[in-house]
């Protein structure tokens, strides 16, 4: 029997840690987990545990020799030569830099969510659920060679290629981190059943410093790259105001077989590492969208992914926990448990809000706000313009 819903989850993909001082925390998973759990969102029919990618798998998107490099890196061994001849180096293959330091069983960590987001398109795809939620998942960053913007393996890409070799499948990739997906886009690049959707802060003042309109796709798949960049402070109405004009159209002319989505939340206001100012209701009404266009283009058929948010205390773990209500099919709590709150609040350096969304007077208005939406409303015709699917 099918199940409506499932997230993969275990407490293994807390191993994924760059240190503690790196942003990419994995506490806020755990922190996730445990809101989920205190909402009684979560019933024990609902979870999986993520079985660990393989190495053929990994290597479906990954050059072995990269594989190989973060294997040795995560055992503490020596850098092997880079496929291209060169000295031996870490920094070749992205590794052992700033933003993805070397931690052990770095191979072993990631390979696990590369095979919990895996799993869930499995799942999905096979017919065993109709949606599935890898927690973890979201590594939108890592190339074919290297490792990228705290991503190490690429599990989103993995689970797409899958789909197209398992089943010939056209995935519809949407992405609504902070954060260009520019590891998923340059993988499928031109690839014609690949439809890569990415609403990001322009990369001309945030990493990784790509997705601009111009971006299309080459060959075949030219057109089938669809990148909208945002102004820095985009709010709430603009950004949905656009999804809502941009989503519907792309995706009932492409006809995917499944839809997966990034739900990083690294948009919302307090986050600390991008210019975006969002708050949780656009984390509530984004999943509402994509679970309406899931079963209005391809019966139900939802894989959605974590990825980035860097505010873990007050942003993380609210809008993740939204996700999830709306992906099984449950009500949207309103007020956080006082459970949660007691037990995470001694930590955090700043007060919890006790509310899931944000009230309307959280934060001050943008001073330019028309300027930024009459902007915003510009780039997403031109971006639109370039695809086979808008006329």
């Amino acid at each position: 029997m099918k199940d409506r819903a499932v997230i993969v989850y275990s407490p293994e993909v807390l191993r994924y840690r760059f240190g503690p001082e790196h942003p990419f925390d994995p506490l806020r998973l755990r922190m996730t987990w445990d809101l989920m759990q205190e909402s009684g969102l979560l019933r024990p029919e609902h979870v999986r545990a993520p079985q660990p990618a393989t190495e053929e798998e990994l290597a479906l998107v990954h050059d072995r020799h990269y594989i190989e490099a973060v294997k040795r890196a995560g055992q503490g061994g020596e850098p092997p030569v880079p496929p291209g001849g060169g000295e031996p180096s870490w920094e070749s293959f992205g590794l052992g830099t700033e933003d993805t330091p070397i931690f052990p069983d770095m191979h072993e960590a990631s390979a696990l969510i590369t095979g919990g987001t895996l799993m869930a398109a499995r799942l999905v795809m096979e017919g065993k659920a109709e949606h599935a939620f890898s927690l973890a998942g979201g590594l939108h960053h890592a190339q074919r060679h290297m490792a990228s913007g705290f991503c190490v393996y690429n599990d989103i890409g993995v689970a797409i290629a899958w789909l197209r070799k398992e089943f010939d499948a056209r995935v519809a990739y949407i992405d609504t981190d902070a954060h260009h997906g520019d590891g998923v886009q340059w993988l499928f690049y031109d690839d014609p059943g690949v439809l890569t959707i990415s609403f990001h802060e322009t990369g001309k003042y945030l990493y990784p410093g790509t997705g601009d309109i111009h971006e299309r796709g080459t060959g075949a798949g030219y057109g089938y790259s669809v990148n909208v960049p945002l102004e820095p402070f985009t709010e709430d109405d603009s950004w949905l105001e656009l999804l809502h004009q941009a989503l519907p159209i792309l995706i009932s002319r492409f006809e995917p077989d499944i839809i997966i989505s990034q739900n990083g939340c690294d948009g919302h206001h307090l986050d600390p590492l991008t210019h975006l100012s969002a708050t949780t209701r656009l984390y509530r009404e984004i999943p509402k969208l994509v679970h309406q266009l899931a079963h209005e283009a391809c019966d139900g058929r939802w894989v959605a992914v974590g990825g980035g948010g860097y505010e873990i205390w007050r942003v993380v773990p609210r809008a993740w926990t939204l996700l999830w209500a709306e992906l099984s099919h449950q009500p949207i709590p309103e007020v956080i448990p006082d459970r949660w709150l007691e037990r995470w609040s001694p930590y955090s350096p700043d007060l919890l809000p006790d509310r899931f969304i944000d009230a309307p007077d959280a934060f001050p208005p943008i001073p330019r706000r028309v300027e930024i939406e009459n902007r915003n409303r510009v780039t997403l015709r031109r971006a639109l313009m370039g695809t086979p699917f808008y006329t």
